[in-house]
């Protein structure tokens, strides 16, 4: 199946209609955006000149999909509960949306048998547009000598009140040249705000600073807050003093990546 600018816009349309008022954003995107600036063991498995879409949650989806998520599913295997919603949401989308078509799903927790990541998630957000992945080279005259700092997206409407959660690519899915790439959006051009939004990252993130390098139009509520503030092994515990899941349930949460 090949696809026109019209016929992308339609899938994103669809998924939306699905995923937008549980709090997702939909991103399409060209699989060799992505692949260009990667090296081969890093790239995605499938032809260049495939649709792919990414899906980020806004601090909507908390109350949105995920406290509604918990209150009615049967949380007693679960290893995550976010992680659990996610998967629930978007393949139920994707089963509702395109059934018989070929899609292939990958979550930001997910990793190969090598251990590396199934995609790079805040590599995929840049090249599609949805926020700038803000990284070491960036900066010009780095101040940190031999350090290692970790690179950060920013969202040009939520700044860091968001989060990258999972990759569509649809394998019979050709797109023309008429798809363009969008650059993302700059919201911390200045090398002394970069060097603020990095080391607010890598050194104080767990007071959440670095999410506000840009005004927010949303951030997460508190209750949100005190749900990744939790260590991950005590958050069933805390869905059961707020009145969610069962008192039986013995799931032991985790973030694989730290930071929500």
């Amino acid at each position: 199946m090949a696809a026109s600018t019209s016929n992308v816009e339609d899938i994103k349309l669809r998924l939306e209609e699905h995923l937008a008022n549980l709090g997702f954003e939909i991103h399409p995107l060209k699989v060799g955006w992505y692949n260009a600036v990667l090296p081969p063991s890093l790239r995605l498995g499938h032809r260049d000149d495939r649709l792919a879409v990414l899906v980020l949650s806004t601090p909507a989806m908390f109350e949105e999909a995920f406290l509604p998520f918990v209150e009615d599913a049967d949380c007693q295997s679960l290893s995550d509960p976010v992680d659990q919603c996610v998967r629930h949401c978007v393949s139920s989308a994707v089963a509702r949306c395109f059934a018989g078509t070929e899609v292939e799903v990958s979550y930001d927790y997910e990793l190969l048998p090598s251990r590396k990541p199934r995609f790079l998630a805040q590599t995929a957000a840049h090249v599609c547009g949805a926020a700038f992945y803000y990284q070491q080279a960036d900066v010009r005259e780095q101040p940190w000598g031999h350090k290692k700092m970790f690179g950060v997206c920013v969202h040009p409407r939520f700044g860091g009140w968001f989060a990258i959660r999972a990759l569509l690519v649809f394998g019979g899915v050709t797109v023309d040249s008429e798809m363009l790439q969008p650059d993302p959006p700059d919201c911390v051009p200045s090398r002394e705000g970069r060097i603020q939004l990095l080391e607010a990252f890598n050194l104080h993130w767990q007071d959440w600073s670095y999410r506000d390098v840009v005004p927010p139009v949303q951030v997460y509520s508190q209750r949100q807050k005190d749900y990744f503030s939790t260590r991950p092994a005590q958050r069933v515990a805390l869905l059961r003093t707020w009145g969610f899941l069962s008192r039986g349930s013995q799931a032991a949460a985790s973030c694989t990546e730290g930071v929500c």
